[in-house]
């Protein structure tokens, strides 16, 4: 039974969770987190301070150990908003390396709040209305609209706990002065989205992070109900809570039930947006839920191991989506991408005893395949370097970073160019994927010069191997030609046999 371990280097806290999976279920087995204030000295001098760079690699250390003693197969380990925007992050970096072994992924915004929607639907049961999803971190906070378990919107907003704490509030407790700048930046940025917030007319309301487990059990303290038990805040009594936390000192903060001690000092500022958020989305409140970044990292590992998890089935999902949008934004021919994706994947299944890829290589041939037409958007000329960037560097939602560059590199060699071990597009690449990428492009090249007409005149490629050569026989539609077709298969036969080491043939046949 493989184990994952998923760590959430956050700007007010680290996380680690750590699951089995059996039967198609993840099942926690170990789970640690502790505040370190990482983003705190990001948000005033923009640089990590050396003590929170000590202590978090310290609290790293100690979930590496538990990772090993656990016996974890798989470790992702991600960072969020205050390597987002540290200017020494890179150091950061190297030292958690050096002391872990483990490579930080920085993520976007907007993958934030995508694994969080993935945490939060692979384990919860979320009807068909919309859901709206707000995840308050210290750096940031992540709004997620989803209906039916598909992300319809997300938008990552500069409204954490910790960086709103310490632009605005200096003193104990604050000054009106100062609570006016508060409350007046966050409804500046609440408001940018206002309209499309409100026209989802979400139903649900799910709430992350600590700050909203902190915010919960306030509820639950002063409005103590046997039907809320702490994990639903009204928006009059999220209203209530934003004007009574400020009267308090922080000592006097400590002091109230479900706030703890290192909380205390950013609960004004988080209570303050999302009692903004209420009432400016005209919510009627929210549910506070605990899954967070880490459910979402371990549910794609998971995904990853095996397809038949439910968050397998959300993540196929989010890719076809997020693809079909791409293709629709960057003005893609559909009909054709399609046509083209499915020439790829005949070709990689009739042609496994001679590319012997790995299975997930399929995934990325079929990506590629829909995507290796959006550089044209930006210009003709030297469109597969522009397919290149667009696809290494835009949100298609579903993909990790690296999932990307393997994807872009496969649409990368469509024209003249090959690759070389000393592409900037391959020498980024693992090892492994670096001896993968000659072959999965040349079937993608394949596939493009079967459909190279356009005009759909294929109707379908029949496949042979036999004693170390391989045939192709394409079979038109009625009354079309594939002459041009032909002609562009043939160019690749010197190519095929330096990549394959197999002799390489084409031919056409009757029309179907």
């Amino acid at each position: 039974m493989p184990t994952f371990a998923a760590v959430d280097i956050g700007s007010n806290s680290v996380r680690l969770k750590i699951s089995r999976l059996e039967s198609h279920r993840l099942v926690e087995i170990h789970e640690d987190r502790e505040v370190t204030r990482l983003g705190e000295s990001v948000f005033r001098s923009g640089f990590l301070s050396p003590e929170a760079i000590a202590l978090t690699v310290k609290v790293l250390r100690r979930f590496h150990r538990a990772a090993q003693r656990e016996g974890a197969d798989t470790v992702r380990v991600v960072a969020t908003s205050a390597l987002r925007d540290a200017r020494n992050s890179r150091a950061f970096l190297e030292w958690v390396r050096s002391a872990t072994g483990w490579r930080v992924e920085i993520i976007s915004g907007l993958e934030e709040a995508r694994l969080i929607h993935l945490g939060l639907t692979s384990s919860l049961r979320v009807n068909s209305s919309p859901a709206l999803m707000i995840d308050l971190g210290g750096g940031s906070c992540e709004l997620t609209i989803s209906k039916s378990g598909h992300i319809r919107e997300t938008v990552s907003l500069p409204l954490g706990a910790v960086r709103l704490t310490n632009d605005f509030l200096h003193h104990d407790p604050p000054r009106k002065s100062e609570l006016r700048q508060l409350h007046g930046l966050i409804a500046r940025e609440v408001g940018r989205i206002a309209k499309r917030i409100i026209a989802a007319k979400p139903r649900i309301v799910i709430a992350t992070s600590g700050t909203a487990e902190a915010l919960a059990k306030v509820c639950h303290t002063l409005y103590r109900t046997k039907s809320q038990r702490g994990m639903t805040v009204t928006r009059i009594q999220m209203r209530r809570i934003a004007k009574m936390l400020p009267r308090l000192s922080v000592d006097e903060r400590r002091k109230v039930e479900g706030i703890g001690l290192r909380r205390a000092e950013i609960i004004i500022a988080g209570a303050a947006v999302f009692s903004e958020l209420m009432d400016r989305y005209k919510l009627l409140g929210f549910r506070y839920s605990p899954l967070g970044l880490r459910d979402g990292l371990l549910a794609q590992m998971a995904a990853e191991h095996d397809h038949a998890t439910r968050s397998g089935r959300q993540i196929e999902s989010e890719r076809r989506d997020s693809i079909l949008s791409a293709v629709s934004h960057y003005r893609v021919d559909l009909d054709h991408a399609e046509r083209l994706r499915e020439s790829a994947l005949h070709l990689f299944a009739q042609l496994r005893t001679v590319h012997r890829l790995p299975l997930e290589y399929k995934e990325w041939i079929s990506a590629a395949a829909m995507l290796c037409e959006v550089g044209d958007y930006v210009n003709r000329t030297g469109r597969h370097r522009h397919t290149y960037y667009i696809i290494s560097h835009s949100e298609i939602l579903g993909y990790t970073p690296q999932q990307r560059r393997v994807i872009a590199a496969i649409a990368r060699y469509l024209g003249k160019s090959r690759p070389t071990p000393q592409d900037g597009a391959i020498k980024i690449l693992p090892p492994a994927d670096q001896k993968q990428i000659a072959k999965a492009s040349l079937l993608l090249r394949l596939a493009w010069a079967l459909n190279l007409g356009r005009g759909g005149a294929l109707h379908t490629v029949r496949v042979r191997v036999h004693e170390g050569s391989v045939q192709l026989t394409l079979v038109p539609n009625h009354r079309l030609s594939v002459d041009l077709e032909l002609w562009a298969v043939e160019k690749e036969k010197d190519y095929f046999r330096e990549v394959f080491g197999c002799d390489f043939s084409a031919a056409a046949t009757a029309a179907a």
